[in-house]
């Protein structure tokens, strides 16, 4: 039996005790038997109320404790994901400057290069155009060379045809000769 089985055990004993015998028995004046029973009911409501609001407190405390984990996991998640981040922003800005170096490195070896592509092209037009103009003047000289020796070899028909004496036709004619040979 329990507490309240004891209690109403106790309450129905001593009504029936006090009809009986006259002695102990419940008072039915509600002004005396207020604090009794209150006093009772307290005790009734602290015996089984305290399991209840026990189990309740504690569920409440064991909620609170789990928000809190689960909040300082995320708090320590978001921790985490903020040094991954910033680390990534780190590797990031590195690869950034590795770039812009080896951009800088490329723009100038294809500077460098243009350059000396270019010098190259300079020195071959100087070459070509020198080449061209010792040509032109090579074809200059032959052209003056044959028109001096037509107008030597026109002069030297022209004396011939006039009479000239043997020994300055030789003369001439070796003259002539060495003229063409030396050239």
């Amino acid at each position: 039996m329990g507490i309240i089985g004891t209690v109403l055990f106790l309450a129905t004993e001593a009504i029936a005790g006090a009809e009986s015998e006259g002695g102990f028995g419940l008072n039915a004046d509600i002004l005396e038997t207020n604090i009794i029973n209150l006093a009772i009911l307290i005790g009734v409501l602290v015996y089984f109320g305290r399991n209840v609001l026990s189990n309740t407190l504690n569920e409440r405390r064991s909620n609170i404790e789990a928000t809190i984990q689960e909040a300082e996991a995320r708090a320590k998640e978001a921790a985490s994901a903020l040094f991954e981040a910033q680390q990534r922003l780190t590797q990031a800005q590195a690869e950034a400057q590795r770039i812009v170096k080896a951009s800088e490195e490329s723009a100038r070896a294809s500077r460098e290069a243009i350059l000396a592509e270019a010098a190259k092209d300079v020195q071959r037009l100087k070459e070509t155009a020198s080449r061209d103009l010792d040509t032109e003047r090579e074809k200059a000289i032959a052209e003056v060379r044959a028109r001096v020796v037509a107008l030597a070899l026109q002069k030297v028909e022209s004396q011939l045809q006039t009479g000239i004496a043997d020994d300055a036709q030789h003369r001439l004619i070796d003259r002539s000769i060495a003229l063409l040979g030396g050239s």
